[in-house]
């Protein structure tokens, strides 16, 4: 405990101000940043920024702050009261090497076909043998046997099963559900026979050796899972995961693992991407801990086959309970999500079988045996954690130490600490994990330190760069670290994780090929020796035994060596498909091969990737891999390492596809954008033969990434096309809000009738708010502003986020614009102004100036009256009119000048076409689609609704004034029917 003073809040700051200048030279108002801005957006520190902070905050400030500092912490202000609990600086010393066992252990019969009679094995042979070591803070770690595993796992299967049906009624009752889609080869559910109870009465009094029992709190699952239901576990790496994990296998149910949320500040996505998973599912219970209990609450009401959410303590039972038979084989063990880089997350299904041949094959390629130990950080949620590191120790025997995701993120230097510390042999890491160790640690914190041990270094789960193994190779050859250690593999989970592997103990294969010939025939060969272009690629080795690749061209046809094409497999690891997924699972299977989804070629028989079949860019008779260029742009003074992404975009005037460049940046000024746009431009040039057609800087955090760090390159192309690429995230507050409207969507009724309550709450509060700002604030810019705040305000606190299509067309758009949209509820001006830029002044019919409440503002705002039934008045409007757009105001128009609550667009008046065609101003067609459902007609009570704006291309006047008008009205009226979803509502 340290007792802070104002010298250490001032001195916190000076570290923080520091860092953000060193990362953004030039920029203004570092200075006034203090204890409550946000240390990414304020200060503009990203993940990486974190590490250098908190090594600068412990080695000035001489404390050691937790490792959730790293990822909770969201202003000075949090590492200040961090700071008040932490500990002493403990420098990393070399410390004695982890005692190894005078004799190896036993290894695995071959006979054991499943994980549980796997880990019941190894309680029979040496139950008390250390299986986990976990590695906490401060040197601190605890140690699990095999006996205490199987103990908690029991322990939890039994409250799983007291509070479900009886084994015969579950069965009959599994028998009636009607089947969510099978698929094929799915054994899920085999039949219940009668089985002797695993939990004795004379081995539950010590139930408790790795997690203490307690009664049911909190909700109680009202019909528990029975055999092969989906049970979803969102825990931290930790003795609660495996209990949860192999308590589910023991009491017949399929585990589920999901990642738990990493910020507050990312709670909205999360949520959105964990509700996809536990609806897919049919997950019917959540185990999490205590602190997630809110969010599992929230997806029960998104997730209808969610019929609980507990705790590990919650279900655990030291009692006797009678559990179904033993999984066979062929059961399915777990459900894998891929992280969905690739797109929606999908459910891999892995059976027993898949796994225990796929732990066989890595085991021989490898060498690994009972003798070694595994170092492993990597997340429980993540195939090459769960099933590379926990996995494989279970099938060989290896001792396996695990510490968190987190802590190697906060420390990168913990890790090879721990490799030296347990004399490791064996660990592995994405690619950027070694490219941290290589840029981001500083020599003095690794005096002593001893890889020599350390024989297979796993680099796989995204691409291999051929400098950073080189760069770590060389950077920790002092320290010990063997070149034919570095180990770069392949694998994916529709392989049960690994697929290749390079000879044992050769090291790392970089093939150097002429860059030209690979972009434009597709054919990989080696480059000349002063090639200073070529294009480096690193071998990801043979294929596993018993496993097989090749490489097959768009038609599926098989291609000879040194050719690119898709890559494909097959063995006794691959899956039977994806879980609920149908379309997906077709598209999977090529006449008994497996498609990876990746591109490659083969030379000599090793696999060389060259990126994902989705992400390639087709310009100009070019195949152009973003890969590469994402790398380079990611080394660039100034811009964030891991947040640069590639891809195409459909260009909406041309259909062509466009090639952006999407660049997290530190510094915002004006001269750093200029450089790091020209030097990005100069980079695509050299790289793949052309400049980019679009460069965005943005801030970090933009770049949309999955939960084990993977681009999610589809999506940001998503949201680029949407314009919605730059929108601010929200803070944690609206999110958990937003969530909750969320929620409270899918209640039926009563929810609803709940939320129109809340909206028409939260309305009465803005409405008077933002009438008087507006009508007493002396700019009319301000004015417009305000409105247009107020309207996103209200739009979120309600949980309604228009998706807007086409903002681009905005933007490319500086000169006024007459915007034309249809009129379907009094919200749509809400909507709009929420959506449109300030710069646009309303249409509205004259006889809202006889209601001051409407007028008031409606004046305030700069809008314009038009008479709709004198002749005479409406011609002078009309002039009135002219002169403001021909002055350059841009103009919005409800084109069929009423509204009714049945569906249908009607006919649109001429005003807005003939003012476009006599003053050449051009028309923009938007369609609002939803606003009709949330509230409708003259209804007052609202209605929750997605809210949709389509906005479309300018059209320009041609031709004479009204022919032009004409022209327009159809043509604006056509746009706005096809996408609008409702009836012609014409005559």
């Amino acid at each position: 405990m340290k007792n802070l003073t104002q010298a250490d809040t001032t001195q916190l700051l000076d570290i923080v101000r520091g860092l953000a200048r060193e990362l953004r030279p030039g920029a203004n108002g570092i200075d006034r940043l203090g204890l409550d801005h946000e240390l990414e957006r304020d200060f503009g520190l990203d993940s990486l920024a974190r590490v250098e902070l908190l090594a600068r905050i412990e080695r000035e400030l001489g404390v050691r702050l937790a490792e959730a500092a790293f990822a909770e912490a969201e202003t000075p202000r949090d590492l200040l009261r961090q700071m008040g609990v932490a500990g002493p600086v403990e420098a990393p010393a070399p410390g004695p090497a982890a005692a190894m066992e005078a004799a190896a252990p036993e290894q695995p019969p071959d006979t054991l076909l499943t994980l549980v009679e796997l880990l019941d094995w190894h309680v029979e042979q040496h139950g008390d043998r250390v299986h986990i070591t976990l590695e906490g803070e401060a040197g601190h770690s605890e140690d699990i046997s095999y006996r205490q595993l199987q103990t908690a796992a029991l322990a939890l299967a039994a409250g799983l099963r007291e509070h479900g049906l009886p084994l015969a009624a579950a069965y009959e009752m599994d028998r009636r559900r009607p089947a969510p889609g099978p698929i094929a080869g799915d054994c899920a559910a085999p039949a219940i026979a009668a089985r002797a109870p695993l939990l004795q009465p004379g081995r539950s009094d010590h139930a408790c050796d790795l997690i203490a029992p307690s009664p049911m709190t909190g909700d109680r699952v009202a019909a528990g899972p029975m055999t092969g239901d989906r049970v979803a576990i969102m825990l931290p790496t930790g003795r609660e995961f495996f209990a949860a994990f192999y308590g589910a296998l023991y009491a017949g149910c399929v585990p589920v693992p999901l990642y738990p949320p990493a910020r507050p500040s990312q709670i909205e996505d999360h949520m959105r991407r964990i509700a996809g998973i536990v609806a897919n599912a049919g997950a019917v219970l959540l185990i999490t801990d205590a602190r997630a209990k809110p969010l599992g609450h929230l997806l029960r009401a998104q997730c209808p086959s969610l019929r609980g959410v507990q705790t590990v303590a919650d279900l655990s039972r030291a009692a006797t309970a009678q559990l179904p038979p033993l999984p066979q084989p062929q059961d399915t063990a777990f459900l894998q999500y891929t992280s969905g880089s690739t797109g929606n997350p999908k459910g891999v299904v892995l059976s027993h079988a898949n796994l225990l041949a796929n732990l066989n094959a890595m085991a021989r390629a490898s060498g690994v045996t009972a003798k070694d130990t595994f170092v492993s950080w990597l997340p429980l949620y993540h195939d090459m954690g769960l099933i590379g590191a926990c996995m494989g120790s279970l099938y060989v025997g290896f001792r396996l130490v695990l510490m968190s995701s987190l802590a190697f993120l906060a420390r990168p230097g913990r890790w090879l600490w721990a490799i030296h510390r347990h004399r490791a042999s064996v660990s592995a890491a994405p690619n950027f994990a070694y490219e941290l160790c290589l840029n981001k640690l500083d020599e003095r914190d690794l005096e002593g330190l001893d890889l020599s041990q350390w024989r297979l270094a796993y680099n796989g789960a995204e691409p291999v760069s051929p400098d950073t193994i080189e760069g770590f190779t060389a950077r920790f050859a002092r320290h010990g670290f063997h070149a034919n250690a570095m180990t770069p593999v392949y694998g994916l989970a529709e392989s049960s994780v690994g697929l290749t592997f390079p000879p044992l103990g050769r090291g790392p294969l970089i093939d150097r090929v002429d860059r030209a010939a690979l972009s434009a025939s597709g054919i990989a060969r080696p480059a000349e020796a002063d090639d200073a272009h070529a294009q480096r690629i690193v071998s990801c080795g043979l294929a596993l035994p018993d496993h097989a690749i090749r490489i097959v061209d768009a038609g599926g046809r098989e291609l000879p060596e040194r050719r690119l094409g898709r890559v494909q497999f097959q063995g006794p690891s691959a899956t039977r498909g994806y879980f609920h997924n149908e379309d997906a699972s077709q598209s999977l299977f090529d006449h008994g091969w497996l498609n990876t989804g990746d591109l490659g070629y083969l030379a000599a028989g090793e696999l060389y990737l060259t990126g994902r079949e989705k992400d390639i860019i087709i310009r100009g008779g070019h195949n152009l891999h973003p890969q590469e260029l994402e790398a380079a742009v990611g080394r660039l003074p100034g811009v964030r390492p891991g947040g640069v992404v590639v891809f195409p975009a459909t260009d909406a005037q041309g259909g062509t596809e466009r090639l952006v460049v999407l660049a997290e940046i530190r510094d915002d000024t004006e001269a750093n954008r200029a450089r790091i746009l020209a030097e990005i431009n100069g980079l695509a040039v050299d790289l793949i033969g052309m400049p980019a057609d679009d460069i965005v800087l943005a801030p970090p955090r933009t770049v949309l990434k999955t939960s084990s760090g993977k681009v999610r390159r589809a999506a940001c192309r998503e949201r680029y096309e949407r314009g919605e690429l730059l929108a601010a995230q929200r803070p944690p507050w609206q999110q958990w809000l937003r969530l909750a409207a969320g929620a409270g969507q899918r209640l039926g009724r009563a929810a609803d009738a709940v939320w129109a309550a809340w909206a028409r709450a939260v309305y009465l509060l803005i409405v008077p708010l933002a009438w008087l700002l507006i009508a007493i604030l002396p700019s009319l810019g301000l004015r417009r502003r305000i409105a247009k705040a107020c309207a996103q305000l209200a739009l979120a606190l309600t949980g309604l986020r228009p998706q807007v299509t086409g903002r681009q067309q905005l933007a490319g758009h500086d000169g006024p614009l007459i915007v034309v949209a249809n009129h379907a509820s009094f919200l749509d001006a809400l909507v709009l102004t929420a959506v449109l830029p300030p710069r646009f002044a309303y249409v509205a019919k004259q006889e809202l100036l006889k209601k001051p409440l409407a007028a008031i503002p409606l004046r305030r705002l700069g809008s314009a009256f038009v008479e709709r039934f004198d002749s005479a008045r409406g011609a002078e409007d009309t002039r009135a009119l002219e002169e403001r757009v021909r002055s350059g105001e841009s103009m919005v128009f409800f084109a069929e000048g009423t509204f009714r609550g049945e569906p249908g667009l009607l006919p649109f008046r001429m005003g807005a076409f003939m003012l476009a065609a006599r003053t050449g101003v051009p028309v923009l067609p938007v369609c609002l689609v939803g606003t009709r459902t949330l509230l409708r007609g003259e209804s007052r009570r609202p209605h929750y609704s997605a809210l949709k704006v389509y906005i479309s291309k300018p059209i320009s006047p041609v031709g004479e004034a009204w022919q032009a008008a004409l022209q327009l009205r159809d043509s604006a009226r056509q746009q706005i029917l096809a996408r609008l979803g409702e009836p012609d509502a014409t005559g």
